[in-house]
């Protein structure tokens, strides 16, 4: 049997790309570009009034970055142009019927036009506003899906959801729908539509009659957002609107070819377009910020755990092969991306080899000196934590009582950092004491069949196996997030 290529399927394809301005959708619309020129046309949907805003959207946050240096290296003077061929800035937003897109003649042409929708589209911030998650991560894979089936030409589309729509589950997580279930089986408790989104609009109303200002709003939502996740057994508003994202993809899918992609945490590129760029605090990325400036020295963690992590570039290339593999095959499957299962990283190796980065590559505090850290903490529960951050507090309120208020200020800005730490760990408590191993064993297979049908399968690597973990983060991953983020970060504040 002759043998295909991934290239080859990519070869005047248009493409329809949500979530583009996010940090998987960036290095998606790279990679797309870099390998393979004659794709005909990418659509990137984003929220902007008109084109010409779009357009400047486009450039600003995905195009006019760093990532994009190795292509504009490739196409030099005629970079520009090659973008204006190859690319259209769409205005549009996955909150809306039809994606937002207008006028009718531009989303006939799109619907005639496209035959693959990659969707990225997502609001990650674990506590957001309840109804800004739902409409983005919960209704807006329903907007998505209604819009694919007007696509003449539709081959297939990827979701890009998490991993842990697992929630809090420990032992071995497989590629499936079992943690939502509960939820998928019992429509008449569990109505979405009925439920979720007039408790929302309730909710609004209430506090529009009591004249609540915008800032108490956006509290009373975000704690909506928490409590509603707590109540169905998520850790955070995020993972509860992306598992009602899935279950919209499994009831209302109709015969539409789908393939789930569930990363785990995902961190800087490990090779492609070049090692070690990232795009903001990636979930673990703040415990190393919060440990390399000394603010951070104790979490509640089990040295022996596994820290999931799967580098973008890998997620990308995941991404593009279930696209390939699975074109027009009209069911739905679920990969997942992660490093837990085939090549795990303890905490314990990680706390090592932040150690080793931060003393070797100590950064300056304000008057310049180098910040020493010691090995981080690991305590193995909350209550553990928590009896480490307040001992040293106690004794410092002892003695500055004792000392007529002598260490005030010490006491003072030591409780702040106790505060802000507390918050930090809060907020990524579920991960830091998960218990789970991400079966990948559809992952697996995919990488299978693509190397035994696709010539080009190693130029679309996401294998774990391959990740030397203190090479990794001593030489690639460290120095990125270095340069591409707390650099730039202390530089904003000056």
């Amino acid at each position: 049997m002759e043998l295909g290529s991934i290239l080859g399927y990519l070869e005047n394809k248009t493409i329809l790309i949500t979530g583009s301005t996010g940090f998987v959708g960036k290095v998606l619309v790279e990679k797309i570009l870099r390998v393979q020129p004659n794709v005909k046309k990418l659509y990137l949907l984003l929220r902007a009034p008109d084109a010409n805003s779009a357009t400047r959207r486009m450039h600003n946050e995905i195009t006019g970055k760093e990532l994009f240096k190795v292509l504009k290296e490739k196409w030099g003077a005629d970079f520009d142009s090659f973008i204006l061929e190859k690319v259209v800035a769409l205005p549009g937003d996955v909150r809306f019927e039809d994606l937002g897109v207008k006028p009718v003649k531009l989303k006939e042409e799109i619907c005639n036009e496209v035959q693959i929708i990659l969707n990225s589209a997502a609001i990650t911030t674990f506590e957001e506003r309840y109804d800004v998650a739902l409409e983005v991560n919960t209704f807006g894979v329903l907007n998505m899906l209604d819009f694919a089936k007007k696509c003449l030409k539709l081959e297939m589309i990827v979701h890009v959801s998490t991993a842990y729509v697992c929630g809090e589950r420990a032992g071995l997580i497989l590629e499936d729908s079992s943690s939502m279930d509960e939820m998928a089986n019992k429509p008449s408790k569990y109505d979405l539509k009925l439920q979720e989104k007039k408790l929302v609009e309730d909710k609004l109303k209430e506090l529009k009659a009591l004249n609540a200002s915008e800032e108490d709003i956006t509290s009373a939502m975000k704690n909506l957002g928490t409590a509603r996740a707590k109540l169905y057994g998520w850790p955070n508003t995020y993972a509860l609107t992306k598992v009602m994202g899935e279950m919209y993809l499994g009831h209302a899918r109709g015969n539409l070819s789908i393939a789930v992609v569930r990363p785990t945490m995902i961190t800087s590129t490990y090779n492609e377009p070049f090692s070690g760029w990232i795009e903001g605090f990636r979930t673990y990325d703040s415990l190393i910020g919060g440990y390399w400036k000394g603010k951070l020295t104790g979490i509640p963690v089990d040295p022996m755990a596994v820290v999931d992590m799967i580098p973008v570039d890998m997620v990308v290339n995941s991404i593009i092969t279930a696209m390939v593999v699975n074109a027009n095959k009209s069911f739905k499957i679920i990969y997942h991306l992660g490093t837990s299962y085939r090549n795990p990283l303890t905490f314990s190796d990680f706390n090592n080899f932040m150690f080793q980065y931060c003393t070797k590559n100590p950064l300056l505090n304000e008057n310049g000196f180098p910040i020493k850290v010691g090995k981080l903490k690991m305590l193995r529960s909350m209550d553990a934590f928590h009896l480490y951050m307040q001992i040293p507090l106690q004794a410092l309120k002892f003695m500055n009582k004792e000392f007529d208020q002598y260490f005030q200020d010490i006491y003072v800005n030591y409780n702040m950092k106790i505060k802000s730490v507390r918050r930090l760990v809060e907020l990524y408590r579920a991960y830091l004491l998960f218990k789970g191993i991400f079966d990948d064993t559809n992952a697996e297979e995919l990488r299978r069949i693509a190397s035994e049908k696709y010539t080009d399968a190693g130029s679309f690597n996401f294998d774990p196996k391959c990740i030397d973990w203190e090479d990794y983060f001593m030489h690639t991953h460290i120095p990125g997030l270095a340069k591409h983020v707390i650099i730039k970060h202390r530089q904003s504040r000056l």
